[in-house]
């Protein structure tokens, strides 16, 4: 047990003296309600993703990359903090009026705030909804260097606003400016700005979340598909390009050796499976994941896991191995070089992104308070769903059954305990998050959220 602790200790001091030069560049670009199955490199047949599809053929794919649960604002918090829903102080979509979210707490330790001070300049394009500027949750008090886009998710709606944020400050526009130019521009400044490195970047596309608009319906101006369908298919490929363009430019300012960049999606897709939109485009892939954004299941909470770092993220892989969005801290940490004090749920999968093993964890876990609260929590290849503190919990074998579609508590009632167990011990008492069931006819409750 000597030997071990002076083994780990004798590897962080070594960690902790790695030069700035040999950190490499950090971009997580997250985008917003995109299903899994929008991709092609995923199977999406009608919808074209040439760079995305690129980035998976020169990086690994993993399918079962877990968001931190299945909408915006405690998603983002959990990426952030590294701390799951049972600890992460934002738990849920909350509106501030006139503008802005719940804030992140006094005393919230972030990605950001690590690697600035192990010297990384800082940034966060797009869409932030974790705390005005005024408030403690602002991303400016919070470890980034700058911020360009949407505060506000409510704000984050409009693809053609009146104004923007630029750092704290106002950008008045005209209305009739598709805010993704302008955000994807500034967020290519940044890089090139920045391009000696190291730095983080955290690449918050707004796209395909809704309201859904677009400029320009480009190669689906003419598909016989209601304008709705048009519309979203291009929506997604103007995020594919926008990947493409920001890829485009690590290769030119020929940085893309030494930066690793991830991609996902916030949570699950914004229709469901049978709708309008989900049907045409197979967003569950053929029944293959179960619901969609605000549930549990792994429609809402599985997403298409991209990461990309040439010669060290093994090319044309594909990894099955899970792991969440709560894991992003830890591993950003280790490749930077930086002590963590601050507590965190998350494994570095640093090992993992290099084609190595993922690290040993007993269990995943989520919940959610949209309403009446939700719970789930994955051990194994066992995952357990619990959509209400007075439901019977359901449990699932992913490795057999991915699609969730055949309940097996009443044949596992010692994996039912189990997940009980793990329910209870996997989280902490917060009075903004209490379990909770949605009574009827509370329609503040029900009203949908960003």
């Amino acid at each position: 047990m000597k030997l071990l602790c002076l083994l780990t200790l004798s590897t962080l001091l070594f960690a902790l003296r790695i030069p700035a030069a040999d950190r490499p560049n950090i971009i997580f670009i997250l985008c917003d309600d995109l299903a899994q199955g929008d991709l092609g490199c995923y199977g999406q047949k009608l919808i074209q993703t040439p760079n995305l599809d690129r980035m998976a053929a020169e990086g690994t794919k993993f399918p079962q990359l877990y968001s931190g649960t299945s909408v915006c604002a405690p998603s983002r918090s959990s990426l952030m903090t590294g701390l799951h829903m049972g600890h992460c102080p934002i738990r849920a979509n909350r509106e501030i009026k006139p503008e802005g979210q719940m804030p992140l707490p006094e005393g919230t330790v972030t990605v950001a705030q690590l690697l600035k001070g192990a010297g990384y300049a800082t940034a966060c394009t797009g869409k932030w909804g974790m705390g005005m500027f005024d408030t403690t949750g602002s991303p400016l008090k919070l470890g980034f260097d700058h911020f360009y886009g949407y505060n506000c998710q409510r704000h984050a709606h409009s693809y053609f606003p009146t104004y923007l944020w630029n750092n704290d400050k106002h950008v008045e526009l005209d209305g009739k400016t598709y805010a993704m130019d302008l955000i994807g521009r500034d967020t290519r400044d940044w890089v090139r700005k920045h391009a000696g490195g190291p730095f983080f970047l955290f690449h918050a596309v707004t796209l395909p979340h809704g309201s859904f608009e677009i400029d320009d319906l480009g190669l689906y101006k003419d598909k016989p598909w209601t304008k709705l369908q048009k519309t979203y298919a291009a929506m997604v490929t103007r995020l594919d390009s926008e990947v493409g363009r920001l890829m485009d430019l690590l290769k030119e300012l020929k940085v893309d050796d030494n930066t690793l960049v991830v991609f996902s999606g916030d949570n699950g897709a914004s229709f469901a499976p049978d709708s309008e939109v989900g049907k045409l485009f197979d967003q569950a892939m053929g029944g293959k994941l179960r619901d969609f954004k605000r549930s549990l299941y792994e429609g809402g909470l599985r997403q298409a896991g991209i990461a990309r770092w040439p010669g060290k993220v093994p090319a044309g892989r594909v990894s099955e191995e899970p792991w969440a969005f709560w894991d992003f801290l830890p591993t950003a940490a280790e490749l930077a070089g930086v002590e963590m004090k601050s507590k965190t749920d998350g494994l570095s999968v640093v090992s993992m992104l290099k084609g190595g093993a993922a690290p040993k964890r007993e269990a995943f876990y989520w919940e959610l308070h949209e309403g009446t609260s939700l719970q789930a929590v994955r051990f194994g290849d066992w995952k357990a769903v619990k959509n209400g503190p007075a439901k019977k919990i359901e449990i699932y074998d992913l490795n057999a059954d991915v699609s969730e579609s055949k309940d097996l508590a009443a044949e596992k009632p010692e994996l039912v305990a189990k997940a009980e167990s793990w329910m209870k011990a996997m989280r902490v008492d917060d009075p903004n998050w209490p379990l909770v069931v949605k009574k009827a006819g509370n329609k503040k409750a029900a009203k949908k959220k960003p």
